[in-house]
């Protein structure tokens, strides 16, 4: 039986990527539960399996009477004194049985619970592998879609990737292959579940770490990120190292490294912008791609107006205004822009006041 037991083991680890350890603990419980309902009362019955040899070893625990009214649970002193003479009443006896009585019950019992705890072994290990993974990408194959989701293979487990944590206007099919950001990892009643998104800001720094080695390396960091989802991107970085340009180490020569990010995100804009502790410099940079010509703040409130030519005036604002809400996001300024015919409005207004007043 041991031979069996052992080339079961050995087969449940190769197939289900567990440990030895893992299913020897769960064989140990499952086997226990059946021969406790084959050999004696909940209490009585241990249960032993050999890690190198998978023998299994059975005991019984016996308290020695004069007369036997439970037999699972009694010896009598006359039996006992067969195996151990110094014992007497009221003593306990460990006595070994005898693999041969397990009975087709209490195997079938074991192979149920067996079942049950390799399941339990091989979903907490996904859950244990999988949880040290959430904040990081993973590439999978598209299986299916169904309620709302698509069911992501990931090799050793299936991930849900819900349909709105996926690009605008992205329609992924049956064996298309996925990269997405690992968000949450959760035991559930039907198992771990993995849920990924390509959504979050972070799913860019992700791959910006993958595709920049400095930022793997720490040399580069990204300070903060911000996102529209298929629209634009903006991250500002900087460098620790004074030779290493942030900017140019993220677009890569001739910019295969962004644009090796932009066809992951179906043609995301991204910005990647310099770092800087002057609020002026930082907030016209974070108006990338319009270029501004003044900047005006109130460092007590955290407001700032820029000023830009008529021509880039759009431009700085963007679609439904989506480049100036995302330089405040960015830099944590509130931007009200002007233009440079408004700016000469505002500044002639003020200058015939101050005549009047004069």
């Amino acid at each position: 039986m041991s031979k069996e037991l052992k080339f079961y083991i050995e087969q449940i680890c190769r197939d289900k990527g567990l440990s030895k350890t893992q299913v020897v603990q769960s064989l140990e419980v499952a086997l226990l539960s059946a021969a406790k309902k084959a050999f004696g009362s909940k209490k009585n019955v241990n249960l032993t399996i050999d890690p190198e040899t998978c023998e299994i070893s059975i005991t019984a625990k016996k308290k020695i009477v004069e007369n036997v009214t439970n037999p699972k649970e009694e010896i009598s002193l006359e039996d006992a004194r067969k195996i151990a003479p110094e014992k007497e009443v009221g003593d306990y006896l460990e006595l070994p049985v005898e693999l041969h009585d397990f009975g087709r019950i209490a195997a079938q019992t074991a192979k149920q619970v067996i079942q049950q705890k390799v399941r339990e072994a091989e979903r907490k290990a996904i859950l244990d592998e999988f949880k040290d993974k959430v904040g990081t990408i993973a590439s999978g194959v598209v299986l299916r879609k169904e309620k709302g989701v698509y069911v992501v293979n990931l090799g050793r487990a299936e991930a849900v990737l819900p349909v709105k944590e996926t690009l605008p206007k992205e329609r992924l099919k049956r064996d298309d292959p996925v990269r997405a950001y690992i968000k949450e990892v959760r035991m559930t009643s039907k198992g771990p579940e993995i849920v990924l998104t390509r959504t979050a800001p972070e799913f860019v720094a992700e791959l910006f770490k993958m595709e920049v080695p400095e930022i793997e390396d720490g040399v580069v960091e990204i300070k903060k990120i911000v996102r529209e989802p298929g629209e634009r991107t903006k991250l500002t970085v900087v460098s620790k190292d004074p030779g290493i340009d942030p900017v140019g180490a993220c677009v890569g020569m001739k910019g295969t490294r962004v644009q090796g990010i932009v066809r992951e995100l179906r043609g995301e804009r991204i910005d990647i912008i310099p770092y800087n502790d002057d609020p002026r410099i930082f907030i016209a940079r974070a108006l990338t791609p319009a270029q501004v010509d003044k900047i005006g703040i109130n460092e007590e409130d955290k407001t700032a107006m820029a000023v830009v030519s008529d021509q880039q005036l759009s431009v700085a604002i963007g679609k439904r205004g989506q480049n100036v809400k995302l330089a405040m996001k960015l830099t944590g300024w509130n931007i009200d822009i002007i233009s440079e015919s408004e700016y000469a409005k505002i500044k002639e207004e003020e200058s015939e006041e101050q005549q009047s007043e004069e």
